[in-house]
């Protein structure tokens, strides 16, 4: 959608909320400007966050309030459109007269959503903004090698290093990671909202995590819209491992007293990752792969993880053989009630999930997106151990 009609239906909405809240709170409060300012506060700061995408020079706090305005007039959006709806089942449904209820209703309402707006903000804006916490979850594979059982995976996703996501709230979570002690480090996606000049130094401290076999990324789609190329070779100048539809081979074991192929591939894991599902919109030769990624790899090696941003990219994968896929990109609705809207779009909305004979496990993310807000949908650290199914 283009720039100016978006800031004209955003207009139009902060505009019909007022009509709609501003004359019953003024007949409830004498505060009810406070409403006032705070709606021309949200609409003349929303836009400026889009305007600094276009290279417009928006300071740093300008950013910030039109992120958290976004935060807080999609709460009281929501909320106000719940009013209505009380308020026309009172006029359908109610008693007639003055003593009905819906009067006190409708001023009462008119004060109690800008303060459950401003409070799930407030809420919304701690949880986003605190180190995420970790979540350990058991991956239960069939036939996994008992030299494989125990093996953790820390997965990171849907960091979206940009406007209020930098270089200390990074390096709070790679201090995190590293203290978990895993296996390997797997980043399933939109890393970053803006581009490598921009960003390169927020991004920097990835280079810092720690694991045994490494850290492993692919791309989501909001690397493409930051230019997806220049990201991947970021990247790996800082020693991170970006897949695209490829695989590698982790020896997760010393083999060098083996004395058959068994025995090697038994303690061997394959790890693919896919380019976003949509990434051939961008770049033909970028178009996301499953079965591709996996097509030269060990067919004695049976335990495959793939790394997939979206969880839509299950359908593919469990057709292709995989055990497991780590996903991400939902961000779990990040705050109500886009959560709804989720399922419409992908399979999964967050957790573990089982597809046929793989599973599916969907991050709520590590960051968050646009605004720093998320309610209902806590970000995370996955740790994910495999182990042997009963």
């Amino acid at each position: 959608m283009a720039f100016v009609p978006l800031t004209l239906i955003v207009a139009l909405l902060h505009a019909l909320l007022a009509l709609r809240l501003l004359p019953a709170l003024a007949e409830r409060t004498p505060a009810w400007p406070l409403l006032a300012v705070a709606l021309v506060v949200s609409v003349a700061s929303m836009p400026l966050p889009f305007l600094a995408r276009r290279r417009w020079p928006i300071p740093a706090w300008l950013k910030w309030v039109g992120l958290v305005s976004m935060g807080w007039f999609s709460s009281l959006f929501v909320l106000s459109v719940l009013r209505d709806v009380v308020l026309l089942g009172h006029w359908l449904l109610g008693p007639s007269g003055a003593n009905s209820g819906a009067d006190a209703w409708r001023t009462t309402s008119a004060l109690l959503v800008p303060l459950l707006a401003t409070l799930i903000t407030l809420v919304g804006y701690f949880n986003a903004r605190r180190t995420a916490r970790v979540r350990r979850v058991d991956i239960p594979i069939s036939r996994l090698p008992s030299q494989l059982a125990g093996f953790t995976i820390a997965q990171l996703s849907d960091i979206h290093v940009g406007p209020t996501i930098r270089v200390r709230y990074i390096e709070r979570i790679v201090h995190a990671v590293n203290r978990l002690g895993a296996d390997m480090v797997a980043i399933t996606g939109d890393l970053v909202d803006g581009s490598v000049t921009e960003l390169r130094t927020h991004v920097a401290p990835l280079g810092k995590l720690k694991a045994r076999h490494g850290t492993y990324v692919v791309t989501g789609n909001h690397e493409y819209y930051a230019g997806a190329h220049a990201w991947v070779d970021e990247l790996r100048r800082l020693g991170l491992h970006v897949l695209m539809n490829e695989h590698v081979v982790l020896q997760t074991r010393n083999v060098s007293g083996a004395q058959t192929d068994e025995e090697v591939h038994e303690s061997a894991l394959v790890v693919a990752g896919v380019t976003d599902y949509t990434a051939g919109h961008f770049d033909d030769s970028h178009a996301s792969d499953p079965e591709g990624a996996v097509r030269d790899a060990p067919p004695q090696v049976h335990t495959r993880v793939l790394l997939a941003h979206q969880p839509r990219s299950a359908i593919a994968a469990a057709q292709a053989g995989y055990q497991l896929q780590l996903s991400g990109h939902t961000h779990g609705g990040q705050f109500f009630p886009w959560n709804l809207f989720v399922p419409m779009q992908q399979p999964f909305t967050a957790g573990l999930h089982r597809l046929h004979d793989m599973w599916v496990y969907v991050s709520r993310g590590t960051g968050y997106w646009g605004p720093p807000k998320r309610f209902g949908a806590p970000s995370e650290i996955t740790l994910l151990r495999l182990v042997q199914a009963v």
